[in-house]
């Protein structure tokens, strides 16, 4: 990486700076490769630290760096490109599926906006189906799929709904019932504690946040939130398979 001094500029000077570096990972280092140390690189860019840190913080958070304790900072390997739109309506766990379940639970306990999807009352009680998605041994997604235990044609067992084989029965059931249609919202967020732990993050790192609705019978009948990693994929609508795609 060679000596580029930073000229005055309109936008903020670790902006600029994360620019300028951002082409240099593209141009100069290759993925996994080590960059120079934080007084090096300031005073290659003539910069305070607190601006390199800033730019280096950025490009974390957009998926091109990884910092590992007791490593440094690296550049990170692409992002992977994660199909989250089928080109037909499927139920969670239909042939095809790629999500991993995790467990199911019985509650009456359920967030608000997912709430008034469902159009329940309080203290009606859902299934709780938690799965994962996992690409190449590094988890992509979490989610929390909510399903009302009067929309499904027959009532499980409370000692069914334990590990996978409980996530699995909830699935099975949903399969039995028609699906009209489906449709998703796509949001930027923070990791609730939670999910981060199933994620490998921090609680309050950014997330992108699909809600899918799935309607049966004229009605919603079942709602999926997923929480997927910000800094390691990209959505893509349709039904091709993942690729790898680059960051930034």
């Amino acid at each position: 990486m060679g000596t580029t001094q930073l000229e005055t500029v309109p936008e903020p000077k670790y902006w600029h700076l994360k620019t300028v570096l951002s082409e240099a990972l593209d141009s100069e280092f290759s993925v996994g490769e080590i960059l120079p140390n934080e007084r090096d690189l300031a005073a290659r860019f003539g910069v305070a630290r607190a601006t390199l840190r800033q730019a280096l913080e950025q490009l974390e958070l957009e998926g091109r760096l990884q910092r590992r304790r007791g490593v440094g900072t690296t550049v990170a390997p692409p992002r992977v490109g994660v199909a989250v739109a089928p080109a037909r309506p499927t139920w969670p766990g239909a042939a095809g599926d790629d999500w991993q379940p995790v467990d199911a639970v019985e509650t009456d306990t359920v967030p608000a906006a997912v709430a008034r999807l469902l159009e329940t009352a309080a203290g009606d009680r859902v299934y709780l189906v938690r799965r994962s998605r996992v690409t190449q041994g590094q988890p992509l997604a979490a989610e929390s799929l909510y399903v009302p235990v009067a929309a499904l044609p027959g009532r499980l067992e409370a000692g069914v709904l334990n590990g996978p084989a409980g996530a699995y029965a909830v699935l099975g059931e949903l399969q039995s019932l028609e699906l009209d249609g489906q449709d998703r919202t796509v949001e930027l967020g923070s990791a609730r504690a939670e999910d981060a732990k199933q994620l490998d993050r921090l609680p309050g790192a950014p997330v992108l946040v699909v809600t899918t609705r799935y309607v049966s019978g004229g009605r919603t009948t079942a709602v999926a939130v997923s929480t997927y990693r910000a800094d390691t994929c990209r959505l893509t609508f349709g039904d091709s398979d993942a690729v790898a795609l680059l960051a930034g």
